[in-house]
């Protein structure tokens, strides 16, 4: 994870998504940001690109919810 100069915000690398349990294929993750689906890139430098951690967090923590309001088949 990277800082800002300013300390405010940490940005997440493609490596930490992966570290999240977020492993998708960058196509993936371009349909869903392209669909308002997973919170949208930060273009760096050249290729180089990274997500606000805090933005992360938050998508993850809706997903914590919609799977606790989701019912699915019991076996």
């Amino acid at each position: 994870m990277m800082k800002i100069e300013d300390g405010r915000k940490t940005l997440a690398t493609r490596d930490d998504l992966k570290r999240f349990g977020i492993n998708v294929s960058n196509t993936t993750l371009l349909r869903w940001e392209a669909r308002g689906r997973f919170p949208r890139r930060i273009r760096m430098a050249g290729t180089s690109v990274a997500w606000f951690l805090t933005e992360i967090d938050d998508w993850l923590a809706e997903r914590a919810a919609e799977r606790a309001r989701t019912h699915y088949a019991e076996y």
